[in-house]
């Protein structure tokens, strides 16, 4: 082979290896193109659509609270502010520090931020500022492309149009806590709101309802460019409640004078709550938008207990206003007939001690009504003292004493109505007759909450029924609202006779001129009403102060003062209101307490609101929030 063919032959076989080294590498080129491109086009098609599109939750909104006249009792309000999404910003620390030379932002703010940034989802939005104002808006809006991440948003925010009135009803909602977070990303967005007392904490889940979501197309820098899609979401159910607004108000107006109060008006029927108000109180307004440290460590120190609705949670001596079921009892167990008279000379003897009668000369020979109008100690000591502890228990949880009613609040309290058993168990002691001779007045270990006063003197006039007391018109669940029924409650079983018996004694404690309320009587015949007086000792009298009179009742420190109690009904022909009110310290309970019953039970007959009650709404309570 001459030199020229065997360099053809050369170039030729390297030019096949050649040609066969670039087609390999095309074919590899081709076959991972074909992989990219068709076998994962659709995982690198999600991968580009991430990239472009920023999908974000929107919050319900929050359903409203309504009185039984449709007024507002909790509503939304637009709530302008800004946030900050860690997906799309690059250093969230230095973003605050380019947004901190425009706006406000403290420090405590400023650990808060950074600590969300690292906790939740990176495509949750952060609040940074809300309730802005206009100002405040126009200075971030010129900077936005100095702030990546940064966005207006509009949102709700709650509102409380009654303020301190119906706080301790209402409640508030605050930011859920770390306890509260379940995995849930709606938890964790800034407009998500739960509720933390009253009936915003009862019927949270009703009133939540369910997220939506919004598909938003960003450019490369994260600015939205246009919304792809949305869906809404389902708002939470509006709950209308039995309270009607105006007569609330009255009752928190009337108690104001008082340094501390509470009282509970509802319908005997029904057990439909118009009012139950609680004195003093504070604004949810505060909470709703972050209540300041300070505000709050005031409002823990109050010795009056603000935030305390004593109108289910307080618990006190029943005093006087007791003595109508002590009287049932006896009368159930045929100790004693009704027209008997007991001799009061002032005081009764049992061994070495000696109970007194509040009225220090004695009220004479007196029968069951008397003894009621009068409010004559000596006689329910004696009653008391025959009956016996136990049955008088059994009487009084039949009229809802020492025992949770089940009212839809949060806060509600029990009471106690002893027994020989409970003080066995309790205090490890027998049970002694001068026990059951205190507690047939009322004082001593009973004890008994506002409501519970409310619901026995409804129970006590509607004819022995065993009405429920409840907040919501409707009953609501997890599935929605759904009616109460016929309203029908069972029978307590007492006879009518002894009830009508009650009756005719309250009616004479405040219409009878020898009865403990007849200065704070309604003088309109129509709107006439009876009750019944109380007064609970705070601090037990010294036999050396009895004896000396050393102090007059403004010379004893506010907190040693009697409570004053009254219990009330209205009209005196077919009772239509119930209401029990208690003046912490305010003294008797024929000076103090019973005029503010009566003030309210004018008011509430003069509203009427008995007919709107008896209405049913078609369709329930479900709807949207606004």
């Amino acid at each position: 082979m001459n030199r020229e063919g065997w360099r053809a032959r050369s170039f030729s076989r390297r030019a096949s290896l050649l040609l066969g080294g670039q087609l390999g590498l095309f074919g590899l080129l081709a076959g991972r193109l074909y992989w990219l491109q068709v076998v994962e086009s659709e995982k690198y098609q999600v991968l580009a659509d991430t990239n472009r599109i920023s999908l974000r939750l929107l919050p319900p909104v929050r359903g409203k609270i309504l009185d039984r006249r449709g007024e507002a009792l909790a509503l939304n309000r637009p709530n302008y502010r800004i946030v900050l999404i860690p997906e799309l910003t690059g250093n969230a620390a230095t973003t605050l520090d380019v947004l901190g030379n425009l706006l406000s932002i403290g420090e405590t703010d400023r650990r808060r931020i950074l600590r969300d940034v690292e906790r939740k989802r990176r495509f949750v939005p952060i609040v940074v500022k809300d309730n802005l104002t206009w100002d405040e808006v126009s200075r971030v809006a010129v900077n936005t492309q100095d702030l990546p991440g940064v966005q207006f948003d509009v949102g709700f925010s709650r509102e409380y149009p009654l303020g301190s009135d119906l706080a301790h009803l209402v409640g508030y909602v605050a930011p859920p806590a770390e306890a509260d977070l379940t995995g849930d990303p709606l938890l964790e967005l800034p407009d998500f709101r739960i509720g933390r007392n009253g009936i915003e904490r009862v019927y949270d889940l009703a009133m939540r309802g369910r997220g939506g979501t919004s598909q938003i197309e960003v450019n490369a820098l994260g600015r939205p460019i246009r919304e792809l899609s949305r869906s809404d979401g389902d708002p939470g159910l509006d709950v209308v409640l039995t309270i009607d607004a105006g007569l609330q108000r009255f009752c928190m107006q009337r108690l104001s004078r008082e340094e501390s109060a509470a009282a509970v008006v509802m319908e005997v029927t029904s057990g439909e709550v118009l009012a139950a108000a609680s004195w003093p109180s504070f604004d949810p307004n505060d909470f709703a938008t972050g209540i300041p440290a300070g505000l709050w460590r005031q409002l823990l120190a109050d010795a009056r207990g603000p935030l305390t609705n004593k109108a289910v949670s307080g618990q006190y001596a029943p005093g006087s206003t007791f003595k109508m079921l002590v009287a049932l009892a006896a009368l159930e167990a045929g100790v004693i007939a009704p027209e008997h008279r007991v001799a009061c000379p002032g005081h009764m003897d049992l061994g070495d001690n000696r109970f007194h009668c509040w009225k220090a000369g004695g009220h004479g020979p007196v029968d069951m009504v008397e003894a009621i109008k009068q409010s004559c100690d000596v006689y329910f000591y004696e009653i008391a003292r025959r009956v016996g502890i136990d049955r008088i228990s059994a009487m009084s949880r039949r009229f809802g004493l020492g025992q949770t009613l089940g009212i839809d609040l949060p806060s509600e309290r029990a009471g106690l109505m002893p027994t020989r058993a409970w003080k066995e168990g309790m205090h490890r002691k027998p049970w002694a007759q001068g026990d059951t001779l205190v507690a047939g007045i009322g004082q001593g270990f009973v004890l008994a909450t506002p409501l519970q006063l409310a619901v026995m003197t409804a129970r006590m006039v509607n004819g022995g029924r065993a009405v429920e007391p409840h907040l919501a018109r409707d009953r609501i669940d997890g599935r929605g609202p759904a009616a109460r029924g016929d309203g029908t409650a069972p029978s307590l079983g007492i006879p009518q006779a002894h009830l009508a018996l009650m009756l005719r004694a309250m009616s004479g404690v405040v219409n009878d001129q020898r009865g403990t309320a007849f200065r704070a009587r309604i003088e309109e015949a129509e709107f006439a009403m009876g009750g019944k007086t109380g007064t609970s000792q705070v601090r037990r009298i010294t036999a050396q102060e009895r004896a000396t009179g050393l102090r007059k009742p403004h010379e004893v420190p506010w907190n040693e003062r009697d409570h004053a109690l009254f219990v009330g009904y209205a009209p005196l022909r077919e009772p239509r209101y119930a209401c029990a009110a208690i003046i912490e310290h305010g003294g008797g309970g024929s000076a103090v307490a019973a005029p503010i019953v009566r003030d309210i039970l004018l008011e509430a007959q003069r509203r009427d609101s008995a007919g709107p009650s008896r209405e049913r709404r078609a369709g329930g309570t479900a709807g949207s929030a606004g």
